[in-house]
C-alpha cells in the first residue's frame, strides 16, 4: 500500500443508498471502515417515518420499530421508485400500505392520510443519506459535506439523477455515482494478494435490485503502478429483489387467509405491515434455519398460525431465483466469455445469504461464490475505496465502468443512428455528422433515444430538444455536428453544432422516467430476435432519404441536357430515376416489399448515369 499524502481536507464519505439498508463509511488509516455510533447498528434500515402532516418523525431502526402502528406514514423501499412515473410503479407491482399518487409529469409521490402533503422518492431518500451524513459527522467528530453514492449498474439516466437530487436535497455534494458490483469488486480488491489478473463475476441481489457485472480485475506488480479495475459487461433488473421474495411470502398466506376466513377478508394497513414485516424475518431465519414460525392475528377472534419449511420456500421463489439467471447468461455472453472462465463470483447483497441463490450461482459458474465479505457492507466499503481514489488519499487504483444501454438518435426515415453502444467503458464520447432532408430548413429537431433496436418506435425516448438559427439552406449541405458525452457517473449530454452557421445547443439528457424491467429485457430480447430485419429496415430508409436527395437533384439540373446529342443520357436518366421512384413508393407502402440489394444496385445505377449530368451543371455554374 503506498503512503497515503497528507490532507486537511475532510474525507470524502462512501455511502451505500439501499431499497432495504443503507451504510455509511469512510477510508481511513489504509482501509475501509463502517461510521455509525457507538449506541446505534452499523446497518440503518432504509424507512422513514413521517407525520400525517408529511414531517420527518424517525429514520432507520426507530421508524422500522413503529412501522406496524403506522402503515400509512412509514415509507420503506422508496429506491424502488427513484426516477419512475406512478404507472411504471403500479405496472411493477409495487405494493405497500403506504399511498402512492401521481405527481408532476405523472412522477411518483407519496400521499398521507388526512393531509394534502406529499413527498417525492427523493425527498425520502434525502431524509435516508441526511441521517446518514449525521452518523458520519457524530463518529468522525467533524462535519462531511463530499460523498460517493451508489447506484445499481442498471439504473437508467432518470434514477442517477433522482440520486444526485436526493444527495443535493441533504446537502452532499455527490461527486461521484458509483455501480454497485464495481464497488463491490474495489472492497474484494483490498484484499488481493494475488499478482495475476482474475475475472470477477460480482453477483449482486439486493431489496429491490439485481445486477451481474463481469470485471477483470489486474493487481499492481509493484508500488509504484495501479490496481486496474475494468468492468466488461453488466447486465440486470432494477424491479428484482429480496423484497419481492417477501412478497411471494406474503401472497401465500394471504391466499391461505382468503380460504379461511372467506374471500372477501382484507388485511387492513396495520395487518399488512406486519405481514410484511413477518414474511421479512420468515425469509432471513430461512437462510440458517430449516423452518420459521410465522404467527400474527387476522381479526378479534382468529389468529395466523404458520410453519413453513426451508423446502417449501425455496419452491416457492425458484422463479424469482431463475430470473437472475438469464440476467447472468447475458453478461457473460456480452463480455465473451464462458462461466467457466471466471476465477471468483462475489456475492453482494442480503439476499445472496439465501441458501437457492447460493446453489443457483454454484451450478451456474460451476464455483463456490466467494462469501469472505459481508454481503451487506460490501459495497458501502467500495464506495469509501472511490471515495478515498477521488480524494487523493489513494493512488493506486483504477476504476473503469460501462453502460448498460445503447444511445443514439432519431435520423429521417425513423432509423436510429447509434453513437454510444451498450457496454461501452464510461466516461464515454461519441461525435457524428449529420445533415437536413428539406429545403431551407431553420431548425432541426433532435430525439436522443436509448435501446437495442434499429428504429425509432422500438426504442425509448430520452428527451427531444431543438436546434435552431440555422439559415435557409439547401437540402443536405448543413453540416450537423451531435456530440454525445456520457460522464463517469452515466449520465448523459447531448450538444449539436452546425458548423457552417456556427449555430449550437445542448442539453442533459434527463428523462422524468425510468426503464421498467419488461421494457429492458424486451428491448435486449427483440434486439436480437429481429437483428435481420432490424438491419434491413434501417437500410431501407437509408436508401429513401438518400435517393429522395439525388432525385431531387437530378430533377434540378437535368434541364442542362437540353442539346440533341444529349437524348440519350436524358433518357437513360429518367428511365433510373422512373426505376427509383417506384423502388422508393414501394418501400414508403412496406419497407419488405422491395428487395434492399435491388434498390441499392438502382441508386448506385442512378447515380453513375447521372455523373455527366454533375459535371454539365458544374461546368455551366463555373461559367456563369
Amino acid at each position: 500500500m503506498m503512503t497515503p499524502p497528507p490532507t486537511t481536507e475532510t474525507p470524502i464519505l462512501g455511502i451505500d443508498l439501499g431499497t432495504t439498508n443503507s451504510l455509511v463509511a469512510v477510508y481511513e488509516n489504509g482501509e475501509p471502515r463502517i461510521l455509525f455510533p457507538e449506541s446505534e447498528r452499523a446497518i440503518m434500515p432504509s424507512v422513514v417515518r413521517y407525520s400525517a402532516a408529511g414531517d420527518v418523525l424517525a429514520v432507520g431502526d426507530a421508524a422500522r420499530e413503529h412501522a406496524v402502528a403506522h402503515p400509512e406514514t412509514t415509507v420503506h423501499s422508496a429506491k424502488r421508485l427513484m426516477g419512475r412515473s406512478l404507472d411504471e410503479a403500479m405496472t411493477a407491482g409495487f405494493n405497500a400500505p403506504y399511498r402512492i399518487v401521481a405527481g408532476p409529469s405523472n412522477t411518483v409521490q407519496i400521499a398521507f392520510p388526512g393531509s394534502d402533503r406529499t413527498v417525492s422518492p427523493q425527498e425520502v431518500s434525502a431524509t435516508i443519506l441526511r441521517a446518514l451524513k449525521h452518523r458520519a459527522e457524530t463518529a468522525l467528530a467533524k462535519p462531511v459535506s463530499r460523498a460517493v453514492v451508489t447506484v445499481p449498474a442498471y439504473f437508467d439516466d432518470a434514477q442517477r439523477q433522482a440520486t444526485r437530487d436526493a444527495g443535493r436535497i441533504a446537502g452532499l455534494d455527490v461527486l461521484r455515482i458509483v455501480n454497485e458490483p464495481t464497488a463491490a469488486a474495489l472492497a474484494y480488491g483490498i484484499g488481493v494478494t494475488s499478482k495475476t489478473p482474475q475475472t470477477l463475476a460480482v453477483y449482486d441481489l439486493g431489496g429491490g435490485t439485481f445486477d451481474i457485472s463481469i470485471l477483470r480485475v489486474t493487481p499492481k506488480e509493484s508500488d509504484n503502478q495501479t490496481d486496474f479495475f475494468q468492468v466488461l459487461s453488466t447486465a440486470g433488473d432494477t424491479q428484482l429483489g429480496g423484497d419481492d421474495a417477501d412478497r411471494i411470502l406474503e401472497d401465500l398466506l394471504i391466499r391461505e387467509a382468503r380460504e379461511r376466513m372467506g374471500e372477501a377478508f382484507t388485511f387492513s394497513a396495520h395487518a399488512r405491515q406486519a405481514l410484511r414485516l413477518h414474511c421479512e424475518q420468515a425469509k432471513i431465519e430461512l437462510s440458517t434455519e430449516h423452518e420459521a414460525h410465522i404467527s400474527m392475528p387476522l381479526d378479534g377472534t382468529s389468529t395466523l398460525d404458520r410453519t413453513l419449511s426451508r423446502d417449501e420456500f425455496e419452491s416457492l421463489i425458484a422463479p424469482w431465483a431463475e430470473r437472475t439467471k438469464a440476467a447472468c447468461v447475458r453478461a457473460l455472453k456480452d463480455a465473451k466469455l464462458s462461466a467457466s472462465e471466471i476465477d471468483r463470483v462475489i456475492m453482494v447483497g442480503g439476499a445472496t445469504r439465501i441458501p437457492l441463490i447460493r446453489r443457483l450461482v454454484a451450478d451456474l459458474f460451476d464455483t463456490d461464490p466467494y462469501t469472505a465479505l459481508d454481503p451487506d457492507r460490501v459495497v458501502a466499503l467500495g464506495a469509501a475505496v472511490q471515495a478515498a481514489v477521488l480524494g487523493g488519499v489513494r493512488t493506486d487504483a483504477l476504476l473503469l465502468d460501462v453502460l448498460p444501454l445503447s444511445l443514439g438518435i432519431e435520423t429521417v426515415g425513423g432509423a436510429v443512428a447509434k453513437l454510444i453502444v451498450r457496454n461501452s467503458t464510461v466516461p464515454a464520447r461519441a461525435t457524428e455528422l449529420f445533415s437536413t432532408s428539406v429545403d431551407g430548413q431553420t431548425s432541426i429537431k433532435i430525439s436522443v433515444l436509448q435501446g437495442e433496436r434499429e428504429m425509432v418506435e422500438d426504442c425509448r425516448s430520452l428527451g427531444t430538444f431543438h436546434l435552431t438559427g440555422i439559415p435557409p439552406m439547401p437540402a443536405g449541405i448543413p453540416k450537423l455536428e451531435v456530440e454525445f458525452l456520457v460522464d463517469a457517473n452515466g449520465i448523459l449530454s447531448v450538444s449539436a453544432t452546425e458548423h457552417r452557421s456556427g449555430a449550437a445547443t445542448a442539453v442533459q439528457i434527463v428523462p422524468n422516467h425510468g426503464l421498467t424491467r419488461e421494457q429492458v429485457e424486451q428491448m435486449e430480447r427483440d434486439s436480437l430476435t429481429h437483428a435481420k430485419d432490424d438491419m434491413t429496415r434501417h437500410r431501407v430508409a437509408d436508401l429513401i432519404v438518400n435517393s429522395k436527395l439525388d432525385i431531387k437533384w437530378i430533377d434540378e439540373q437535368i434541364g442542362v441536357l437540353d442539346d440533341a446529342q444529349d437524348a440519350n443520357l436524358k433518357s437513360d436518366i429518367q428511365h433510373k430515376l422512373d426505376t427509383v421512384r417506384e423502388f422508393i413508393a414501394k418501400a414508403e407502402t412496406d419497407w419488405r416489399a422491395v428487395d434492399a440489394n435491388a434498390f441499392h444496385a438502382a441508386k448506385q445505377s442512378l447515380d453513375e448515369a447521372s455523373v455527366p449530368l454533375h459535371e454539365r451543371a458544374i461546368t455551366k455554374s463555373l461559367r456563369r
